[in-house]
């Protein structure tokens, strides 16, 4: 993996962008029986109201079993209604059926909301190319 200091922000506080971090085997990983999409890298240019909003999303026989936020910066409040009323729209779905999905916002987190939206299809469109080969 390649490093590159692209900034320094106040108090000496240094930010860095990863190169070359989207391989598949860091991208998808096994849990519980459940392969897992990780949107970290899959959708960096991704942006809800205040930065990235990556998500897990566990995949079993090829049916979407759940899809958790990962940490972000969105604002709580905002970020709950998502949370509430967005991630489990996939449940239940299998991967193909689900990537199509045509899903609304949350009605007040529509930045957060088209981000998460984003993140599921890019992670199953990711899981749909290459991650069904890799849950056998």
């Amino acid at each position: 993996m390649k490093i590159k200091q692209f900034a320094a922000l106040p108090f000496g506080v240094v930010a860095f962008v990863l190169l070359g971090f989207t391989q598949a085997d860091e991208i998808l990983t096994k849990e519980k029986g459940a392969t897992v999409i990780n949107t970290s890298t899959l959708a960096t240019d991704v942006e809800g109201y205040v930065g990235p909003t990556p998500l897990k999303i566990y995949i079993k026989a090829g049916t979407v079993e759940k899809i958790e936020p990962l940490e972000n910066y969105e604002t709580p409040k905002y970020f709950a209604l998502v949370k509430r009323d967005l991630l489990q729209k996939w449940n239940g779905l299998t991967a193909k059926k689900a990537a199509t999905l045509k899903v609304d916002v949350a009605t007040g987190a529509t930045y957060s909301s088209t981000a998460v939206i984003e993140n599921v299809k890019r992670g199953l469109e990711f899981y749909n190319k290459k991650g069904k080969k890799k849950q056998r």
